[in-house]
């Protein structure tokens, strides 16, 4: 799979099949869409390309939306290579490109450096200057750019369309169950392991500490989690905290993961740490010693999957 930061890069470019969106997530409604469009893939020997956007252009219009995000970039490209995508396009939205016509984009992306020959988008699309351009103005335009507009049926399932919005609402819930359901894998943060304040190593439970960076607050509290190094294939299974660590008075959230029966030394490695069940709620212990004891039973509820 190719990547590409702007279309400019785009050389002898052939027609292609070209998905337009944010893609956070992945999630089973997105995979629905890249089904549909292998089919096309097949059938008229086109490759699938994706154009995304870098910041995502919500957080680019709202400087105070900080963790939003259900995958990184890094996940999201591996998901959409998995999911046959040939290459991505991922544009740096800034001002200038904020500002850019739906006509020019039209012409001189799509049409031009993209050579889309069908392009698949929802029905609540919009691009350019103030979100002028829909989904009806790509349907005008098909005759005069030689493309078709492909408009899949949203993924509906127990009468709600599968979205990023209902993923990240289900995390923020707690309902880590459904969240991973919809993602169709277990919702994930990867990290690189920071040196912290010892205090999990200081009561028996060392931990690797994680910057969650752009990642949506899931519901502070404590998961069952899998964890995969870099470049490795083998799960080590763990226990995680995500929050605050109200009884030691923190006020920045954080991953805090305990591997198993582990030991070494993970600082500064590349972790991946897989949530697959939702324990319980971060609460405020008396002292330290009632934390541990909550630790344990926490540990065994973790261990039995």
């Amino acid at each position: 799979m190719k990547l590409y930061k702007n279309f400019n890069i785009l050389k002898k470019h052939k027609e292609s099949i070209i998905l337009i969106g944010n893609f956070d997530g992945v999630h089973l409604g997105h995979q629905k869409l890249f089904n549909q469009a292998n089919i096309y893939k097949k059938k008229f020997k086109l490759k699938i390309g994706v154009v995304t956007f870098d910041p995502m252009p919500k957080m680019y219009f709202n400087k105070n939306i900080k963790n939003f995000k259900i995958c990184d970039i890094h996940q999201k490209n591996a998901i959409l290579e998995s999911n046959g995508v040939d290459f991505i396009v991922t544009k740096k939205f800034d001002k200038k490109f904020s500002k850019i016509k739906s006509d020019f984009f039209i012409r001189e992306f799509l049409f031009k450096k993209l050579r889309a020959k069908y392009i698949f988008v929802s029905n609540n699309f919009k691009f350019g200057n103030n979100r002028e351009g829909d989904v009806k103005k790509l349907i005008r335009n098909e005759t005069n750019y030689n493309y078709k507009i492909v408009k899949p049926n949203p993924h509906v399932l127990n009468d709600k369309i599968i979205s990023s919005t209902l993923i990240r609402t289900l995390l923020e819930k707690g309902n880590l169950k459904m969240a991973n359901r919809l993602l169709n894998r277990n919702w994930t943060i990867d990290g690189v392991v920071q040196k912290g304040r010892q205090q999990g190593k200081k009561i028996g439970f060392p931990t690797c500490n994680i910057d969650i960076k752009d990642y949506v607050v899931a519901m502070p509290g404590v998961y069952a989690v899998k964890i995969k190094r870099k470049k490795s294939s083998k799960s080590l299974h763990g226990i995680a905290n995500l929050g605050y660590r109200p009884t030691f008075n923190q006020k920045k959230i954080l991953l805090e993961v305990h591997i198993f029966n582990f030991s070494g030394n993970l600082y500064n490695k590349y972790l991946s740490v897989e949530f697959t069940n939702f324990i319980r709620k971060e609460k405020k212990f008396k002292n330290v010693n009632q934390l541990r004891l909550q630790i344990q039973s926490d540990l065994k509820v973790a261990k039995k999957g």
